[in-house]
């Protein structure tokens, strides 16, 4: 029997888009949470199929380990309203929106927000909107040039935000290189920390083989707050 529920609802973004959410509730909050920590995932590219069922493996570990989670659907994906954008302009006001309505449902005074892929850049630049973001965590950031034409614009946001951040990358990860990871992260300010999985690609870090290793990530980073 899992240690946590899970609960479905729609939260309303500023310009009437209706985003589709899961709440991972768990039965008993962990002694470890003593911040009333709540973590909220943002999924990979959604014109590229990214949904929040990516996300739902590693917020189950999380719940099971007594930290509330929640995933959604992006504008344009599954049940939630609305259309993608390309650049994951529009996508922000998403995740400030369900950040904002985590802060009450939940009643957590402290979000971890965490991006998967273009997630990442997503959730970046919503951290500085935020005051109840106390840290953020990008699997998989997509620094490479390629990807950059679509999300060099996010870049700055995060990386010029004193909160503290965790990026964690596969060493084989096709759309970041480890030295185009390093360079980008020196001009990060506050704390920054890095951690790479070693012989992993791009969307091998995606799969659920990798979720426990993941929660394991984001329980240590959690920990150091």
């Amino acid at each position: 029997m899992p240690n946590y529920t899970v609960e479905s609802s729609n939260v309303e973004t500023p310009d009437g888009v209706n985003l589709r959410t899961m709440i991972f509730r768990p039965k008993q909050v962990t002694k470890d949470n003593n911040n009333n920590m709540a973590i909220v995932l943002v999924h990979p590219y959604s014109i590229m199929g990214g949904c929040q069922v990516l996300m739902q493996g590693i917020a189950s570990g999380l719940a099971d380990k007594g930290y509330p989670a929640v995933t959604f659907d992006m504008r344009g994906v599954g049940r939630s309203t609305g259309k993608p954008s390309l650049t994951g302009f529009a996508e922000v006001a998403d995740v400030v929106a369900v950040c904002n309505w985590v802060s009450q449902i939940i009643s957590s005074h402290k979000i971890l927000l965490l991006g998967s892929s273009a997630g990442a850049p997503i959730a970046g630049s919503a951290v500085d909107q935020l005051e109840q973001v106390v840290g953020y965590i990008s699997l998989g950031y997509p620094f490479g040039m390629m990807a950059s034409i679509l999300f060099g614009r996010h870049h700055n946001a995060i990386l010029q935000s004193l909160k503290p951040k965790l990026f964690v990358m596969g060493t084989r990860d096709g759309f970041t290189s480890v030295n185009q990871l390093n360079n980008k992260l020196k001009s990060a300010a506050g704390r920054t920390e890095k951690r790479l999985i070693q012989g992993v690609s791009h969307f091998e870090m995606e799969g659920p083989d990798y979720d426990a290793e993941m929660v394991n990530c984001i329980l240590d980073f959690i920990a150091s707050l």
